[in-house]
């Protein structure tokens, strides 16, 4: 009768087995979904903005954001508005003409900016840019979109800081004050060392977006909603308070030169 005792305690250890089994692959998901779920919410695209500090509100926008209602959107406590004009050598915003007009008429206050090409001279996207925007009223530097996503990945840092150089001192020549766009990355590739005098409108989801308060306008969120606008809308922020945005746009001190960060 010794057969039957073996087949229980070879079933109780397998059985031990599969669940201890069970227990590590469990512990193993939970752990990973842990993980999952911090790295997700690291790359959560918000950043919830301190009004008080931060008062002044923008959004920025391009023929992708639809049909607008402005007059709702300045209605909702926006302040500013900065339209994609250009792209590149050749490309026009679809929505810019439109978006310009109408946003002016509702009392907002415009910019222009350009996604700038890797792989286009930078003279030329200048002379491109000031054909569609020269002319017009606007109340922001132009700005210039500088970052490698959209952007091929064969053309060098030190060809893209070149040919963006070569841009910037062409708008300057024509009299237009210059401010870059960019994200961590591409103010580390292309901007800092080279063009640490302009204005910097940073992209990014963490608090503060930079050190030290070195940049003008925030780009803190790529999913808010803001009436007149259907679906999420890029939102903005200025550093400084309402008085600084007022100094700022009628062209004193750059705001990344001042101290609001202590």
């Amino acid at each position: 009768m010794a057969a039957p005792d073996n087949l229980a305690i070879f079933v109780e250890m397998n059985t031990a087995r599969i669940i201890a089994g069970i227990i590590v692959a469990a512990t193993g998901a939970a752990i990973f979904a842990t993980a999952l779920l911090r790295v997700s919410a690291a790359r959560d695209p918000y950043v919830e903005i301190p009004r008080d500090r931060y008062p002044v509100v923008g959004i920025d926008l391009s023929a992708h954001n639809g049909k607008i209602d402005f007059s709702r959107v300045a209605a909702d406590g926006v302040d500013f508005v900065v339209l994609k004009a250009t792209e590149g050598e050749s490309f026009c915003d679809s929505e810019f003409t439109r978006n310009y007009g109408a946003a002016r008429n509702s009392g907002l206050k415009v910019g222009a900016y350009h996604f700038f090409r890797f792989d286009c001279e930078g003279e030329r996207q200048a002379r491109h840019f000031l054909n569609v925007v020269d002319t017009l009223d606007l109340d922001l530097p132009l700005a210039i979109d500088v970052e490698d996503n959209g952007n091929p990945d064969d053309v060098s840092a030190r060809l893209v800081a070149d040919r963006l150089g070569a841009m910037i001192n062409t708008l300057d020549r024509a009299g237009h004050k210059v401010m870059i766009y960019s994200n961590k990355r591409g103010i580390s590739r292309y901007i800092s060392g080279r063009f640490d005098d302009r204005p910097v409108w940073i992209c990014s989801f963490t608090n503060p977006p930079l050190p030290a308060g070195r940049w003008t306008l925030w780009q803190h969120s790529h999913r808010s909603r803001v009436d007149g606008i259907a679906g999420d809308v890029d939102l903005n922020t200025f550093n400084g308070d309402s008085v600084d945005w007022t100094r700022w746009l009628a062209g004193f001190e750059p705001t990344n030169t001042m101290k609001h960060n202590k």
